[in-house]
């Protein structure tokens, strides 16, 4: 049994199945496993013994991302994933954050890097042959070190959807966890083929897709995400299995279903933040299992999602997983339903997920201590997230943090909003997020995308959120953006922070207000009811 990805590759090393498949071609994990070598000795022979071994990787979906992540575990340095959608001296602060000898980069994302001052750095090109004649001529591969389970394998950078993004130190134990609990619950084998259509510099590909290749000694096709090309690549590469994080379902069922969609090897898609219709359906149009749970980059609340899970609910936690209110450090109150589902103690009941048993397997944020203790505090692991608990253990989220709102002198949180928003099925995503009252407080602004082809007018939102039994009427949008698309994150999740600073003038939007349970565009209000 390997305790690090380093003795778990090497495992790999003698299997002449196929491990990785791109375009046209394919490579042996014996193949695989020889490149990722031979690129290690050669980053080991171009380093600074003096200073620590950070590569960064800002590389797209390929071979060659692939080959940096075996390459760092065989070689016992530390890769850091680098956000390949950052930018300018954004993107250079991160690279000076993690404190990277090297960068490795290929024709497709060097561009980037393009007059950005990167003092102590090396760029590697990967494709240059003057790269390539180093790697064939490098020596057998003596790691860096021999690792241990605790050692870090990769810094991999937080989302920044509710700020900068921050490097968590991500231990080789906490890449093997993830995926052999994967492989040993969906029963994946060398017979397996996984998309990884996620970004590979970010944790749900590395912890629910490499990872998972790797444990079952599956194949793996990189690829980069598109709606409308994912069921042809399924059915090219006959892919079984895949992983997600954020809207990636939603765009898929937005294009145009075909009466053939079933017809397909497909068996498994894993991920989180799917909304529940969109897991039913996405299983059903493409004759599927979805299991969708909660994750984030830093592992430190671990919550499964087992098959009599609600709907609505994320599932429940690992002992130690509690919710607490963050002003006066007491676990909430359990949460209470009304006849029609809606929930009455809201105030009471909705508090941040917390680990009390500590930070799990997270170590911190490389070269951030502030951030590190604002997750470490009194002794517990602070999500960051909101959340309910009902008296049966079951968790619901309730947004991020900074979702709370304060509608009319009420607390409000936006996930249960966007819930009862996704059951109008013209609705293909939506957000909700805070807008300032023109007095006090808050109000409660939506911005939504519509299926293709769909339409929707403002009568028809009105009298569908008149019809939902559990919406309370502070938690109706005073304001409406049908939009065309939401600004996400390269991990499809939508930046809210951009959506608040567009505010509520249309400046060329398509934007409805509401007076009293009026939906019309501004300016043109009918009489409040």
């Amino acid at each position: 049994m390997a305790d690090t990805l380093q003795q778990l590759l090497r495992t790999r090393a003698d299997s002449d199945l196929v491990a990785v498949t791109h375009g046209d071609a394919s490579w042996t994990w014996r193949e695989y496993i020889d490149a990722a070598g031979a690129q290690a000795a050669a980053v080991i022979a171009a380093s600074d013994p003096a200073r620590p071994l950070h590569v960064g990787a800002l590389v797209g979906n390929t071979p060659e991302m692939l080959t940096a992540l075996a390459g760092a575990g065989l070689g016992g340095y530390v890769l850091c994933g680098l956000n390949t959608t950052r930018r300018g001296e954004a993107l250079a602060r991160d690279i000076a954050r993690v404190d990277c000898q090297l960068v490795l980069t290929e024709p497709g994302q060097a561009h980037l890097l393009d007059g950005l001052e990167l003092p102590g750095v090396t760029v590697v090109d990967v494709t240059d042959p003057a790269w390539t004649d180093r790697v064939a001529a490098a020596p057998a591969l003596t790691p860096h070190r021999e690792v241990g389970a605790d050692d870090t394998f990769m810094m991999i950078f937080t989302s920044g959807t509710s700020g900068e993004p921050k490097a968590v130190e991500v231990p080789h134990a906490m890449v093997l966890f993830a995926g052999s609990a994967l492989v040993q619950r969906y029963g994946l084998g060398e017979t397996d083929v996984c998309y990884l259509a996620m970004p590979l510099f970010h944790s749900n590909a590395v912890y629910a897709g490499w990872s998972v290749a790797l444990g079952a000694g599956a194949a793996m096709v990189p690829a980069t995400f598109s709606a409308s090309r994912f069921l042809p690549d399924v059915r090219r590469y006959g892919v079984t299995y895949m992983n997600y994080v954020g809207k990636p379902l939603a765009y898929i069922l937005a294009t145009p279903e075909q009466p053939d969609d079933h017809d397909n090897p497909l068996r498994i898609a894993f991920g989180n933040e799917a909304a529940d219709r969109d897991i039913e359906e996405f299983g059903r149009r493409f004759g599927c299992s979805v299991w969708d749970g909660f994750g984030s980059t830093e592992a430190a609340v671990i919550i499964t999602r087992p098959d009599d899970c609600p709907p609505g609910s994320i599932g429940k936690g690992f002992p130690g997983v509690a919710i607490y209110d963050p002003e006066t450090v007491v676990e909430c109150a359990v949460a209470r339903f009304d006849e029609t589902g809606a929930l009455v103690n809201g105030d009471a009941a909705t508090g941040e997920l917390v680990n009390t048993s500590g930070s799990g397997l997270f170590r911190g944020y490389y070269n951030d201590p502030g951030a590190t203790d604002q997750r470490l505090r009194h002794g517990m692991y602070w999500s960051g997230d909101l959340a309910y608990r009902d008296a049966d253990g079951w968790i619901y989220l309730a947004g991020r943090t900074a979702d709370w709102m304060r509608v009319d002198s009420e607390n409000l949180t936006a996930a249960p909003i966007e819930r009862i928003m996704l059951r109008l099925n013209e609705i293909s995503r939506v957000a909700i997020y805070p807008v300032p009252d023109e007095y006090v407080g808050d109000q409660v602004m939506a911005a939504i995308v519509l299926r293709d082809g769909a339409e929707l007018t403002p009568e028809a939102l009105g009298r569908f959120l008149a019809a939902q039994p559990d919406l309370s009427p502070k938690a109706w949008p005073r304001y409406v953006w049908v939009a065309e698309d939401l600004p996400s994150t390269a991990t499809n999740k939508i930046l809210k922070r951009e959506l608040v600073a567009l505010g509520v003038e249309p400046a060329g939007r398509t934007l409805w207000k509401r007076d009293g349970r009026v939906f019309g565009p501004i300016g043109q209000l009918s009489a409040a009811e």
